[in-house]
């Protein structure tokens, strides 16, 4: 029976000679989602209605690229042998802190042209970006990639997971750990978090760390569990590294913009 299992088409549909994949389509709806928050939110806030449209024309085509550089930085030894496949980004292969990256750098001189607070903006985007990235997690779930270690069809389905997610963890004859599944939950919990603390009406700056610190506690455990992680040296796992560094970051800067009364300012004042 499980010879029988077939995993979920990739490709959504096909333009001629053009494949249209799911995991472009599923990034391009967290995106779509994330971006509507955004403006909303802006607006509430009293920024330009148009500022995040056009801070992604920017941020969108760079963390994209910063995502894939990053990724292929780290799998060099594979793609030096085989470059045609660097431009592949349909197959998976972008990393979200590579992503991460590239935004953050594309905000901070996007604000400094527009003579926008940084964190202000920032804070508004955090619900957004952790929503999308839960979106995104879909993606490898198409792909079958970003799973766990191997397990038995009966652990899977004492998490009482529906069948489409079974039968999708079964990839070459072995059931896998869907990580990817572990994740996308972890951030929508996250997502729910931000949303929530908007009316906590924390510092300015800390709802966006606030999304540094959550996203990464919970990377750095679904990292662990994953079989396919960017690594470091044999034994040091990349995102597990520079998950510590980013939550010791974050913390520090909520510490060090306490202390210097940067915060004072609060998320619900303009």
């Amino acid at each position: 029976m499980e010879q029988n299992i077939q995993p979920l088409d990739p490709i959504a549909f096909s333009l001629g000679p053009i494949q249209v994949h799911w995991y472009g389509i599923i990034i391009g709806l967290g995106i779509a989602l994330a971006l509507w928050i955004a403006i909303r939110e802006a607006d509430r806030r009293g920024l330009p209605k148009d500022i995040f449209a056009d801070l992604m024309l920017w941020a969108i085509p760079i963390a994209i690229i910063s995502a894939r550089i990053y990724y292929v930085l780290f799998q060099w030894e594979y793609y030096a042998q085989y470059p045609g496949e660097i431009f592949k980004i349909w197959n998976g292969g972008i990393a979200i802190h590579g992503a991460l990256i590239g935004a953050v750098i594309t905000t901070y001189f996007f604000t400094k042209a527009r003579n926008v607070s940084f964190w202000k903006l920032a804070d508004i985007a955090a619900p957004s970006i952790i929503l999308g990235q839960a979106i995104g997690r879909w993606g490898n779930f198409m792909n079958q990639e970003a799973h766990g270690r191997e397990v038995t069809r009966a652990f899977l389905e004492n998490l009482h997971l529906p069948e489409f997610i079974i039968n999708q963890m079964y990839i070459n004859g072995v059931y896998y750990h869907p990580t990817f599944l572990y994740e996308s939950v972890w951030n929508l919990l996250g997502f729910i978090l931000l949303m929530s603390l908007r009316r906590v009406n924390l510092g300015r700056g800390e709802m966006f760390l606030s999304y540094i610190i959550w996203y990464s506690i919970g990377r750095f455990f679904v990292e662990g569990m994953r079989t396919d992680s960017l690594m470091l040296t044999d034994t040091l796992r990349i995102a597990q590294t520079i998950s510590i560094v980013l939550i010791a970051l974050a913390i520090g800067l909520w510490v060090y913009r306490r202390v210097k009364g940067y915060s004072k300012v609060r998320y619900l004042e303009n």
